[in-house]
């Protein structure tokens, strides 16, 4: 670039004229190269030209050829058209850069292998104008590149956020390109017109493709990985090489530095004993904070796809400190990671030796016939099952319910109902569940990691890939991510069973329609003041979905809803003054039928909404009582401190 400046400004006329006639036909290549891309689109206007759906079918082998010729990979879903190859660059290239070739995109398409997904098609009126608007963001990005000056594009991504990106336009330009053609593929998912789980699958697919298409994933297409080998003599190619063999070793991607957490000890470190052990979990007694406690204690189940230390992280980000400081006694579950032996535990195994267990042990050791319950996301559905069950036999042990980021009608799965079909459930049927006669198998929790990951593929994949691989950096310590990864098993049949009757066919909502433990399920008789909580921004339990859960239920109900996703939203401790929630001012009598009708009236508050829910939560505490001196009863005594052996065990 500076020689090429240096001629432009000399004082020979000759070398500015010879640039000139370089610049003026580096521009006919463009325009060249930009005639023949957007020829190739303008055929997809005509439907005339489209296959059926039979053809369609029919062409897939060809189309997939063809696609691989252009990319390195198949095009990770069948459309009624084979994808245009991209033009070759000019001989020349664009005046004073070279553009580097984009990878083969053949490992990005294995998370795809096998995806069945329907026809689609674009409306001829809403691709007409997705080509005049690429043709005209083509055409001034390669304006932009021709000009003399050649200023570095915008570059409105994170991941190209630093200057390295921008030193280079070669670097610049490429990553550019790749912004521009990323939006449209996802615009053109946008427009398809088909049904509503058909477009989300397909959207899912190119967002998985274009995130692991980015050139800020590659080595060679990335400067800044390269100015960190040159900076590093090499250091940071030895170290990235070494993280990778060892996360090749884990079966997943580091995402934080797990040498800085110790369970036990600097996470899910709050003092308290096990007092009840199964199979399947074990019962944390916490002891209390204050001189004095609610009479009625609180019963926490945590999700049986992690560690319940999610509710119990760093000192400063424990609910369950948080509650003990409130003065109320808190008991955790703490499921089992299990192994092969247990392999063939079911879902009514879950609620008789898990939370109806549970239940039996919190009334005994605190004397009381009615406890507060509490389920965070899977762990939410469980306590709602159980006290179903419990509600058919004529039982109603709890005073109230809180659950968080929940769901009880599956109606709307967000962004996981793209992995549930029918033939998919029937496929885990037949590898783990059991089904005709076969041996059952183990849901391994590194399947859950990986997918829960491919959510946010930029924020909890290639992001990683990038910084530990490419620039060989460790991940910063992070509790959230730490706990994240250390996922658990589940028994096949106990899996398959809540994903046939959740997520596929939605049958917990219907009165009636499911058993467990020998009792027909009804959640209306659930009759008891239940406390909702949704996030925002969750992609894993909608809030709207969560909100869904009122109208099942019987008894007064407060909803609540955070700032942030699944995760984040839950865990804002006060103390740090992060993010924000909203509420409805006084109490409310019933919750309006729709979710968008009681946000309209909801009022936003600053900070976390854990002190809300203390407030509600005390109501049904009962009076003071005095703490007494020892964990546990003579019935159910101490067996070891928390956190405990289970949540110790990991894969």
């Amino acid at each position: 670039m500076t020689a090429s400046k240096s001629r432009s400004t000399s004082s020979h006329p000759e070398t500015h004229t010879s640039g000139a006639q370089q610049a003026g036909a580096g521009n006919a290549d463009m325009q060249r190269m930009f005639e023949a891309w957007m020829g190739a689109w303008r055929s997809f206007a005509d439907p005339s030209k489209w296959p059926s759906a039979a053809q369609a079918a029919q062409m897939g082998g060809a189309a997939a050829q063809a696609n691989r010729s252009a990319s390195g990979a198949p095009f990770p879903f069948p459309l009624p058209f084979a994808m245009p190859q991209m033009p070759q660059m000019p001989a020349g290239g664009f005046p004073g850069m070279t553009m580097p070739s984009m990878p083969s995109m053949a490992d990005a398409s294995h998370a795809f292998a096998g995806m069945q997904l329907p026809v689609a098609a674009i409306p001829p009126e809403k691709l007409r104008k997705l080509q005049a608007d690429y043709s005209r963001d083509c055409l001034a990005l390669m304006q932009q590149a021709g000009a003399a000056d050649q200023a570095p594009p915008e570059l409105p991504d994170r991941r190209f956020s630093a200057d390295a990106w921008k030193a280079t336009p070669a670097f610049a330009y490429m990553a550019a390109w790749y912004l521009l053609n990323a939006r449209y593929l996802q615009a053109l998912a946008d427009a398809l017109d088909t049904d509503a789980k058909t477009r989300e699958r397909i959207r899912f697919a190119v967002q998985q493709w274009t995130a692991a298409a980015s050139p800020s994933n590659f080595f060679a297409l990335n400067p800044e990985a390269q100015k960190a080998l040159l900076e590093s003599h090499g250091e940071s190619l030895r170290q990235g090489v070494m993280n990778l063999l060892a996360d090749m070793r884990r079966g997943k991607i580091s995402q934080s530095d797990e040498s800085r957490f110790v369970v036990g000890k600097n996470i899910g470190a709050t003092e308290g004993a096990v007092i009840f052990e199964n199979e399947l979990m074990q019962l944390i007694q916490y002891k209390p904070h204050t001189p004095s406690v609610f009479e009625r204690p609180l019963l926490m189940v945590p999700p049986c796809i992690n560690k319940f230390y999610i509710l119990d992280l760093q000192p400063e980000s424990s609910l369950v400190a948080h509650a003990l400081d409130c003065g109320h006694q808190v008991f955790m579950i703490s499921w089992r990671n299990v192994d092969a032996s247990l392999a063939g535990k079911t879902w009514d195994d879950y609620m008789s030796e898990g939370v109806l267990a549970a239940i039996d042990v919190v009334k005994s050791v605190s004397g009381r016939e009615q406890i507060n319950t509490f389920g965070f996301c899977i762990g939410g559905t469980m306590i709602a099952t159980a006290l179903a069950v419990l509600a058919a036999r004529g039982e109603h042990p709890a005073a109230s319910m809180t659950l968080l980021t929940a769901m009880l009608d599956f109606s709307d799965t967000g962004v996981l109902d793209v992995f549930v079909d029918e033939s998919h459930v029937r496929m885990r049927e037949q590898a783990i569940g059991g089904l005709n006669g076969a041996a059952p198998g183990l849901m391994r929790g590194v399947e859950f990691a990986n997918a829960f990951s491919f959510l946010r593929p930029n924020d909890l994949v290639w992001n990683y890939v990038v910084d530990n691989y490419l620039k060989g950096r460790t991940p910063a310590p992070f509790d959230l991510l730490y706990w994240n990864s250390d996922s658990t098993n589940l028994p096949g049949p106990m899996y398959v069973w809540y994903l046939r009757n959740t997520y596929l066919e939605n049958r917990l909502r219907e009165p009636g329609a499911l058993t467990v433990c020998g009792e027909a399920l009804d959640l209306s008789r659930i009759d008891v003041p239940t406390f909702i909580y949704g996030s925002r921004d969750d992609h894993i339990v909608p809030w709207r979905t969560a909100y869904a859960s009122a109208p099942l239920l019987t008894g007064p109900q407060r909803f609540v809803l955070g700032a942030s996703g699944h995760i984040a939203g839950v865990i804002n401790p006060p103390a740090k003054g992060k993010r924000s929630f909203w509420s409805h001012e006084g109490n409310e009598k019933a919750l309006p039928e729709n979710p968008d009708d009681w946000f309209d009236g909801a009022v936003e508050k600053p900070g976390s909404w854990w002190p809300e829910w203390m407030a509600w939560l005390e109501q049904y505490g009962g009076k003071k009582v005095k703490v007494r001196a020892q964990l546990g009863s003579a019935e159910y005594p101490v067996i070891e401190p928390a956190p405990g052996r289970y949540v110790q065990e990991r894969d």
